[in-house]
């Protein structure tokens, strides 16, 4: 069995754009970047937003229960339509299931089956070789 893996990082803006500058230097070189499925989130905020505990009945129900829609999705998990729904566009915006069009509904999906989380508890080190400040 296949194990396809997101995995979901904290990093600031400018250490998302140094990732993407080393993955296009290494094209410039001819060589093709590692393979990523990673979502960059900005902080422990959002990552809590994203992973808190109504959305990982989401996804796991969508993993292992495939509803053929959000409507029979919202049945599933016991909660109104309206608010599985906005919770599904919102995972749907970042990246972290799809809505296949089937007939007149959208069928929720989700390609992987575990989430990584990367969280750093101390920042990188200094010039000097002392410990950053972590913000």
């Amino acid at each position: 069995m296949t194990h396809d893996t997101l995995t979901i990082r904290i990093e600031s803006p400018d250490e998302f754009f140094d990732d993407v500058e080393t993955d296009l230097r290494q094209l410039d070189r001819g060589n093709g970047p590692e393979a990523k499925r990673t979502l960059s989130l900005p902080d422990e905020a959002a990552l809590s937003r994203v992973l808190n505990t109504k959305n990982v009945e989401l996804l796991r129900t969508i993993a292992t229960e495939s509803p053929a829609s959000v409507r029979e999705l919202s049945r599933l998990v016991d909660r109104d339509v309206k608010n599985v729904s906005t919770a599904v566009n919102e995972l749907e915006s970042l990246g972290l299931l799809d809505l296949e069009p089937d007939g007149r509904a959208k069928r929720p999906t989700v390609w992987y089956d575990g989430i990584d989380v990367e969280l750093r508890l101390h920042s990188d080190e200094t010039d000097d070789g002392s410990a950053g400040a972590v913000s």
